[in-house]
């Protein structure tokens, strides 16, 4: 019945689990004495399911994540049209419905009016008895027991319903997000006013701010021809309402032309290829105007932009995004890499790529899988590691 698991779901309290496999097909087994299974009305009186389950009535799109709590499990769905919603089942009193006395048998929405129209579900946690919801937006939103004080709210009432945690003030707006970029964190990246330096401007007049950096990484721009791409692009920004305009961003950031097909068909002439981004990423790599972060390497500076670090390193990744103010500029010291090692990481920080003539030998590749795993570089794709491998392998 399980062919192609593709994740498997639990959580450190709980008795009960969830496999998916690759037809999003959900099946379950385990402890069901409050209905945490989402099984339905029908089979609320079997406690123990002894045997993986496939799990029916589960609300359309693709299930991006789940999560188990001692007596209830949270669902997190993307529908067709990229929206994500939460959705419960289990013991009312963790569930965040509502529902007085009343258990939750299938998977039902959770209705969250704290989330606005510009707002989505960046990640959520659940605890044994309680869930908490992280926006792009950077709210913190909570509900079910809360005997311990353990949703932050400044009491110790239950909170059946979701309820905003006030947070201390953070150094950005977004400090709290996920590290891990997601075509949502990205978006949301690169909407940060610090990074803004270009502005366009919609039909009605609104104004848009952006980031020209990202946009001359993202947009195939021909510094021979009378026109850019960044001018192509206000002129189709000028035509279009405030929110076809974000779409476009959201398309061009993100590089997902499911955001808005119809748009992105008119606006992909304009989109880099695969071909011109290692061209377009040289402009930048040799760009002084475009760098703003220095590290220091046996007392030589070397200038990158911290947007690309962003992208590509943890490590940095957390350091910009730190709730705790660092004022410094530069980070010291790389000395332990050597010139052929570093010069393999500069070019990769820009253009995700190895460059051709680079000769890769073992002790290269020993030296810079511990600069990996310092500057946090694991999360990327594709991996640095695995390119060096595969192109060792290549060359003997």
């Amino acid at each position: 019945m399980m062919k192609n698991v593709s994740k498997i779901f639990s959580g450190n309290t709980s008795n009960h689990i969830f496999l998916l496999n690759s037809n999003q097909e959900l099946f379950g087994c385990g402890r069901n004495q409050y209905s945490q299974l989402g099984l339905g009305e029908s089979r609320k009186e079997e406690t123990k399911i002894q045997k993986l389950t496939q799990i029916q009535n589960i609300p359309k799109g693709k299930i991006i994540d789940i999560q188990c709590g001692n007596f209830h499990s949270i669902i997190l769905i993307e529908n067709q049209n990229l929206k994500r919603k939460l959705y419960s089942c289990g013991d009312y009193q963790s569930n965040g419905l509502g529902k007085e006395d009343e258990n939750t048998y299938e998977f039902t929405e959770i209705k969250l009016p704290l989330i606005e129209k510009d707002d989505y579900i960046i990640d959520f946690s659940v605890g044994s008895f309680h869930t908490l919801i992280l926006t792009s937006n950077s709210k913190l939103i909570g509900f079910g027991n809360n005997y311990y004080g353990q949703l932050g709210i400044g009491d110790i009432r239950m909170q059946e319903i979701p309820t905003q945690i006030e947070l201390p003030k953070l150094r950005f707006n977004e400090d709290i997000s996920n590290y891990h970029i997601s075509c949502e964190d990205l978006i949301k990246l690169f909407r940060r006013k610090e990074f803004c330096d270009i502005s366009f401007k919609t039909k009605n007049g609104e104004i848009i701010e952006a980031h020209k950096l990202i946009l001359k990484y993202r947009l195939n721009q021909n510094q021979n021809e009378n026109q850019n791409e960044i001018e192509k692009l206000q002129e189709i920004i000028s035509k279009k309402s405030i929110k076809e305009s974000n779409q476009i961003f959201e398309m061009i950031y993100s590089n997902n032309s499911k955001i808005n097909p119809k748009l992105y068909s008119e606006i992909k002439e304009i989109i880099n290829s695969n071909e011109k981004i290692e061209e377009t990423m040289k402009r930048i790599y040799l760009n002084e105007n475009e760098k703003d972060f220095i590290i220091e390497r046996k007392e030589k500076q070397y200038k990158f932009p911290k947007l690309i670090l962003i992208m590509r390193s943890e490590l940095y990744r957390g350091m910009f995004l730190s709730v705790t103010e660092d004022n410094s500029n530069k980070v010291t010291d790389y000395s332990e890499l050597s010139n052929k090692s570093f010069q393999i990481f500069e070019y990769w920080i820009y253009s995700n790529q190895i460059k051709d003539e680079i000769q890769i030998t073992k002790e290269i590749i020993n030296e810079l899988e511990i600069g990996i795993d310092y500057f946090q570089l694991n999360q990327t794709n594709p991996n640095l590691f695995d390119l060096l491998i595969n192109k060792f392998n290549n060359q003997n």
